[in-house]
């Protein structure tokens, strides 16, 4: 919806509030008038229902206002003798409409002097329990939000069961566009695959002042961009859903690239405008490493150390099929090989592949050889380990999956670039050549109307030699750079798809541990209430947060008492 949309849209709401409630601020002794100036009618209702003015500022905020509006309608009615839950629950039903039955019915009494406290204790536990969910709300929406790591793209720095706080107003906080949504789920409702919004109507992209802006290696999370599954995770159906940006997907990853930088891999290692990133103290880089042995690798004599590493096999196929152009684009069908070493005979290669296809090809593991995922610190311990006989870094092969799947460019996740990452308001030059480069941002991010004729290029129908971005874009990646799914894959992230800032971990366990006893037995108290972003070993604050909780709940208990036996 455009902004003449939405005004359309908040003129209808307040003439059908007139409609419905000016017999009711006629009857509290105010003005018919008065419920059709809009905002001032809010304000002149709260004091007629006897509620705080300034819970009229929670009118305004996308998804706490939804939770408000139920609020009002059964304190409206209530304010007027209609108590009997049958009462309640029309209003409800009908989304306000029964106001219109209690404003022009004529049995509406206004009782300027009625008790706010519920009638039950039923009603006062719903009550309870409503204003803390929109507390909870307001808080989850544009403060802080909890979000767990599942996947090991940022291994060593931030691990698969860590539970974190991420900021909103570290970059500032973004306005929801998906107007109606259940609150505190992203997606999906829980225990179900329905959807829990509507993909209309949507407000357009609104964000707060922050506090700083994004750094170079700062950890961010965001919306993945690509998205296109139907729930966030355990969509295995490969049908395209189309989803609001603040319902994609939520990942974290480090902001290696900012907007304005030229960025290039080379080996694995970026490069930011010709310089080498010099990433914090905390970040520990993994790399795939082929790992040789002196003897067949077993139980007995794999380092021990090593035991949780990730690790893939090594297999070899005979160099006549692998240097067979045909063989390869089978390959490519069936999985991702890149070659680790070759003699005249067999060329040894490391990834995934197909069984059967890998029966066809003969394809054999090598015995004493695997690789293994590894920090610089682990690859110098391994070497001096008594079995090893060489230990050396994996480089992958060109692959047309990465972005901005130009075969020619010959990219891989390990060798790649440069590109030059957009900042708002600098024009680039457009033609066929760099367009692969900046169509999503064009097309999908900034909503424009793309077309290619023969060699000419057309926005919005007119002819374009060149493009001014709109807003800045950032290039993330996992620190765990040979299993991450990033910005490699799918390109820049826009700035508009930022959630936040992860903060602190305030909960960690090992998620894949086999039963809930075991991952209580794996909790890291050394990682419970760690900040995330810093320089050295990471310090846990969690006895001092349990010295804070354990004060509020002896004091609250203490208070309790003190009133017990005032009683």
């Amino acid at each position: 919806m455009n902004f003449t949309e939405w005004l359309l849209f908040f003129l209808l709401i307040q003439i059908l509030h007139f409609l419905g409630t000016w017999k009711l601020y006629v009857k509290a002794g105010r003005k018919a008038w008065e419920a059709a100036i809009p905002v001032y009618n809010g304000l002149v209702l709260l004091q007629i229902i006897k509620r705080p003015k300034w819970w009229i500022l929670l009118f305004f905020i996308p998804v706490v206002n939804l939770l408000m509006f139920p609020v009002i309608w059964i304190e409206t009615i209530r304010t007027f003798g209609f108590y009997k839950k049958i009462d309640s629950f029309l209003v409800l039903v009908t989304l306000g409409l029964y106001i219109f039955y209690v404003n022009y019915a004529g049995e509406a009494n206004y009782n300027p002097e009625r008790s706010l406290k519920p009638r039950s204790e039923l009603g006062e536990w719903v009550s309870s329990i409503t204003f803390a969910i929109i507390a909870a709300t307001l808080v989850h929406t544009y403060f802080m939000q909890p979000f767990t790591i599942p996947t090991s793209s940022l291994e060593k720095s931030l691990l698969v069961g860590d539970y974190l706080f991420v900021s909103k107003f570290h970059y500032g906080a973004r306005v929801p566009s998906s107007v109606i949504s259940l609150p505190m789920v992203h997606d999906s409702i829980p225990l179900t695959k329905l959807p829990s919004y509507l993909k209309k109507p949507q407000l357009p992209y609104t964000r707060l002042p922050g506090l700083q802006k994004i750094k170079n290696n700062d950890i961010v999370c965001f919306n993945w961009p690509a998205d296109s599954l139907a729930t966030m995770w355990g969509d295995n159906s490969g049908k395209f859903t189309y989803k609001p940006v603040d319902k994609k997907t939520n990942y974290v990853k480090r902001s290696v690239g900012i907007a304005g930088d030229s960025l290039e891999i080379r080996d694995g290692y970026v490069y930011l405008n010709g310089k080498k990133n010099e990433l914090p103290s905390r970040a520990k880089i993994q790399f795939y490493y082929t790992y040789e042995a002196k003897s067949t690798i077993n139980g007995s004599n794999f380092p021990q150390f090593l035991i949780e590493k990730e690790r893939i096999g090594v297999y070899k196929i005979l160099s006549e099929y692998w240097n067979n152009s045909k063989v390869q684009e089978a390959i490519k069908k069936n999985g991702n090989l890149s070659k680790i070493s070759a003699d005249s005979l067999y060329t040894e290669v490391a990834g995934g592949i197909n069984r059967d296809f890998a029966r066809r090809l003969k394809m054999e593991s090598v015995p004493n050889k695997i690789n293994i995922n590894l920090t610089a610190q682990e690859v110098l311990k391994l070497e001096k380990y008594k079995e090893t006989v060489s230990v050396r870094k994996l480089n992958f092969n060109a692959d047309n999956a990465i972005f901005p799947h130009i075969k020619s460019n010959n990219w891989s996740q390990d060798n790649f670039g440069p590109i030059y990452i957009p900042k708002a308001g600098v024009t680039v030059k457009l033609d066929l050549a760099s367009l692969p480069y900046y169509k999503q941002i064009i097309q999908n991010y900034e909503n424009n109307d793309l077309a290619v004729v023969g060699a000419t290029i057309f926005i919005n129908g007119i002819e374009a030699t060149s493009y001014t971005f709109k807003q800045d874009y950032y290039w993330l990646m996992g620190d765990n750079r040979h299993n991450s799914l990033d910005a490699r894959y799918w390109g820049y992230v826009p700035f508009d798809h930022v959630l936040g800032k992860p903060v602190m971990v305030w909960f960690s366990w090992n998620a894949n541990a086999a039963s809930f006893g075991e991952k209580l037995k794996s909790i890291r108290w050394d990682r419970m209430f760690t900040t995330v972003h810093g320089e050295g070993a990471p310090v846990s604050y969690r006895y001092y947060v349990l010295a804070l909780l354990a004060l509020y709940f002896g004091y609250s208990f203490y208070k309790g008492k003190k009133k017990t036996a005032k009683k």
